[in-house]
């Protein structure tokens, strides 16, 4: 799972950032290609426009493959990359099958990692719907609290210009939390444009700003490019603190609320569609690159 992202402030560079984003989207073809690539986009909290592809691998080996292709290498590693305007970022991670789980709403429309997977069978998922479900699938968690890091590393002198590399953070904790209106109509549609997504958007919010109160140490508000898509993709210190802010937090119960009560309105006959996949990564399954991005870019320590 890798989130490649390009950044730039200001409409004069929104040309060169498209071009290098389309440059990271076809070099994700040919030879050893990602299964899968999701297109999205966000503004950060800087100010800054960001450009990300999601890709997924189904063989970290294949992945191995494409990342030591001659094109790829060149291209990530040149100095040109430091002063061509945009910043760049490279998220990767590689858990092992024990050390991730995922869900949807809509069997028949995978998401994500699902997709490379070749779906779900529902016989396979039997826990769910419970609180503490999300811990139960996630095989590595049946023997170990999965505790997260007690300190980070330290913040670098200074990130414009350079060429960051994070050192893997002890059993980070991965979110991407998505939903797909696209197929909602009417009554449905309104529902969740003008009820459910402000509440959504507010506690996305929360996290980007301040998160870091309680162990999120990064979040982003994605929309997918050219589809009815959105999703949430957080960092954690631990997933137990990610359990806590699902659990008890305010802002999520908002969002949670809101969607029960949605839901009941329809009689549960719905057609937004709702997924997430959650990884917990050892510090030596995780590559986080960033270059010439400003100091509040993803897990570059404050």
């Amino acid at each position: 799972m890798a989130y490649f992202g390009v950044q730039y402030d200001g409409p004069a560079m929104r040309a060169p950032a498209e071009a290098a984003f389309d440059r990271i989207c076809t070099m994700l073809g040919g030879d050893h290609a990602a299964g899968h690539v999701d297109r999205a986009g966000f503004r950060d909290t800087a100010g800054c426009d960001t450009l990300v592809a999601i890709a997924y691998w189904n063989d970290p080996a294949l992945f191995d493959r494409w990342r030591q292709r001659a094109d790829v290498v060149g291209w990530w590693e040149s100095d040109a990359r430091l002063a061509d305007g945009p910043g760049y970022f490279r998220e990767v991670f590689l858990p092992s099958n024990d050390r991730f789980e995922t869900l949807f709403s809509s069997l028949d429309q995978p998401e994500g990692v699902a997709i490379v997977m070749g779906g779900l069978d529902p016989e396979d998922v039997q826990e769910h719907s419970y609180w503490g479900s999300m811990r139960d699938r996630i095989p590595a968690a049946q023997g170990d609290p999965l505790a997260g890091a007690l300190t980070r590393p330290a913040p670098p002198a200074e990130t414009l210009g350079r060429r960051v590399r994070v050192e893997g953070i002890h059993n980070l904790a991965v979110i991407r939390s998505g939903q797909d209106w696209g197929a909602t109509r009417d009554a449905e549609r309104a529902m969740y444009l003008n009820d459910i997504e402000p509440v959504l958007d507010a506690g996305m919010r929360f996290l980007t700003t301040e998160g870091a109160s309680i162990g999120c140490w990064s979040n982003r508000y994605m929309r997918h490019r050219d589809q009815e898509k959105s999703f949430g993709l957080s960092y954690w210190r631990s997933l137990g603190d990610m359990e806590a802010w699902a659990e008890s937090h305010a802002t999520h119960i908002a969002i949670f609320d809101g969607f029960l009560q949605m839901a009941g309105k329809l009689n549960f006959q719905l057609d937004l569609r709702l997924y997430h996949e959650v990884l917990v990564v050892r510090s030596d399954q995780q590559f986080l690159e960033y270059i010439n991005c400003h100091r509040k870019t993803g897990l570059i320590p404050e």
